[in-house]
């Protein structure tokens, strides 16, 4: 997700001039603690310069994040890693300081390069080198370096700043979608629903970056805080007038998405996921709720949350703190909710749902005298869960402005989001492909489809390598639980043997269990096993890297799309 800056945006500029040119408070504060720090061991600069202030004059070209790709005069920012590694760390700054016309740091300088280790969540004192020895080290240095240890509540902020400087462009309005399950549907949903009433969309996340219709793959859910913002800086060169994106609890927590103008925040579920990031699931809820907190981003408007969920109350509590419309959604007749789906009528083809709306228990002045109503929606998208993702989505594009009635209209041309309850033709037998890779979204993806199979529900599914290893055994309960069939096979590996994650995923399987499973490390013969041993009435589902077309083993991504191998098994099967 990189923006190639042509002239006249790419000419020299110094931070004073940004900050005399900016009227953001949060950039010119942001930047005025970088002019401000004092010159002690933890803020110490090069050679050529005599006092932190010479830095406010420096013409630099753009800010970078990856020393790989600095140019000439670019400003080199320097952030801790998640899982600190001091070698990598200083071989960044050594290779930075070649080019850069000054390098910022979130890492003491002092603790990096006298070989002291790098806590994520503390500074560090270095008692091995003297302060001395340490600033000589510095001094040698071919550029100044200056030590910001909260550089990431202003980064995003005066990397926009630094786009807009010469062309300046409208940014798009922002929503944003955090939660276990469900962003990238909800995110695309936003997208199509603004589009199709008008509005210039594009969304970034999982399933890829760009203009609908056009997405550009993604290497992450949420990218780092330069490639959010020079993206949102290129859809507003390309006049997008609205921006919906995936929210990930990495991004939040990692504070990736500082400065974007989310308007609207979106809140699904939480399910067990990322516990090998997280210390707990309270740690992992924390995180999501940043989304809703105005402190973190001040152009907040609307909440809309899902009261189904358990932790609900977190995001509810975070955003009526920060004085948001809120608005709730529930699959759940007898609750009070904003949005509730009061009657839901699926079939393989779709959903027709029942949307009752009541607006009495917000303090939005544009809706205290609305009534409760009800309106018929007829939408194309398969599953339970697909009703509550499209919920929020409608009430996102309620918050923008976009009627109601308008809204349910273009609700039958919708499209799910790729990989996303992926229907693959077949003119016998139903055969899905989904995205689904937690014990939630799989329970959730099975026990929507029971109901309509009338022979037997298969699930194909693994988990990945390198990952929350905890996660396995509850993967392979939850399809049992849910799937009359079940075949264990390989996700993404990484540098994992496969086997050893289907050993862990088998713990605790019973003798009765064990006879509904078969087991198969190569992904792509599960895949042919299932389509040449699904009857004419059953339901087949290949779980897990739904939209992904590559699979990951020993650091090496080799050609891999389920839809693609699942065509192929069933043209080979004469089943299409």
């Amino acid at each position: 997700m990189t923006l190639s800056l042509s002239s006249p945006n790419s000419a020299p500029i110094t931070l004073q001039q940004l900050m005399e040119s900016n009227s953001n408070h949060r950039c010119r504060a942001g930047i005025e603690q970088v002019l401000q720090q004092p010159l002690t061991q933890t803020a110490v600069i090069g050679a050529d310069s005599k006092s932190a202030n010479s830095v406010a004059n420096i013409l630099f070209q753009q800010f970078r994040l990856d020393s790989r790709e600095l140019k000439p005069n670019d400003v080199f920012v320097l952030l801790k890693s998640h899982q600190p590694d001091c070698q990598k760390s200083r071989d960044y700054l050594y290779q930075a300081a070649e080019n850069a016309a000054f390098i910022l740091s979130e890492i003491d300088p002092i603790a990096l390069l006298s070989g002291s280790d790098i806590s994520n969540h503390a500074d560090i004192t270095s008692p091995n080198v003297s302060m001395s020895e340490a600033q000589q080290q510095l001094a040698a240095l071919p550029c100044p370096v200056l030590y910001v240890p909260n550089i990431r509540d202003f980064l995003g902020t005066i990397i926009q700043a630094r786009l807009q400087y010469q062309q300046p462009v409208t940014l798009p309005t922002v929503v944003a979608v955090t939660g276990t399950n469900g962003k990238t549907t909800i995110s695309q949903l936003v997208a199509q629903l603004t589009q199709l009433t008008g509005m210039s969309s594009a969304v970034m996340g999982t399933a890829g970056n760009g203009r609908l219709g056009a997405l550009v793959q993604a290497s992450h859910t949420t990218g780092d805080a330069l490639a959010v913002q020079q993206f949102l800086y290129q859809m507003g060169t390309e006049n997008a007038e609205l921006l919906a994106l995936e929210a990930s609890s990495h991004g939040l927590d990692q504070q990736r998405l500082q400065g974007m103008p989310v308007s609207v925040a979106i809140y699904t579920n939480l399910s067990r996921d990322h516990l090998d990031y997280h210390a707990d699931m309270a740690e992992y809820a924390a995180a999501k709720a940043r989304l809703f907190d105005k402190a973190h981003f001040p152009d907040l408007t609307h909440a809309i949350i899902n009261i189904d969920d358990e932790y609900a109350q977190i995001m509810l509590d975070t955003a009526h703190a920060s004085a948001l419309t809120v608005w709730t959604y529930s699959l759940d007749s007898a609750k009070s909710a904003t949005f509730v789906a009061a009657d839901i009528k699926p079939s393989l083809q779709g959903v027709e749902i029942t949307l009752r709306t009541d607006f009495a228990c917000t303090d939005n002045a544009d809706f205290e005298n609305k009534e409760t109503d009800s309106i018929t929606i007829i939408s194309p998208l398969l599953g339970r869960f697909n009703v509550a993702n499209l919920l929020a989505a409608m009430a996102a594009a309620t918050a923008l402005g976009i009627s109601l009635e308008h809204i349910g209209a273009v609700v039958p041309q919708l499209q799910g989001a790729a990989g996303r309850m992926q229907r693959v033709p077949s003119n016998e037998g139903c055969f899905i492909v989904d995205y689904a890779h937690t014990p939630d979204a799989l329970s959730q993806v099975l026990a929507s489809l029971k109901t309509h199979c009338q022979g037997q529900l298969w699930a194909v599914f693994g988990c990945g390598g390198d990952r929350d290893a905890g996660k396995r055994p509850l993967m392979a309960q939850a399809g049992l639980a849910g799937a009359d069939k079940v075949v264990l096979t390989a996700d993404n590996p990484r540098t994992e043997d496969p086997n050893a994650i289907l050993q862990d995923m088998q713990v605790g399987m019973t003798s009765e269990q064990y006879q509904r499973t078969h087991i198969e490390p190569a992904r792509q013969a599960a895949i042919e096993y299932a389509v040449s041993q699904a009857a004419a009435d059953d339901i087949v589902v290949i779980a897990g890297k739904g939209h992904e077309t590559y699979q990951e083993i020993n650091h090496v991504r080799y050609d891999f799309d389920d839809r693609v191998i699942l065509q192929n098994a069933l043209k080979q099967a004469g089943r299409v």
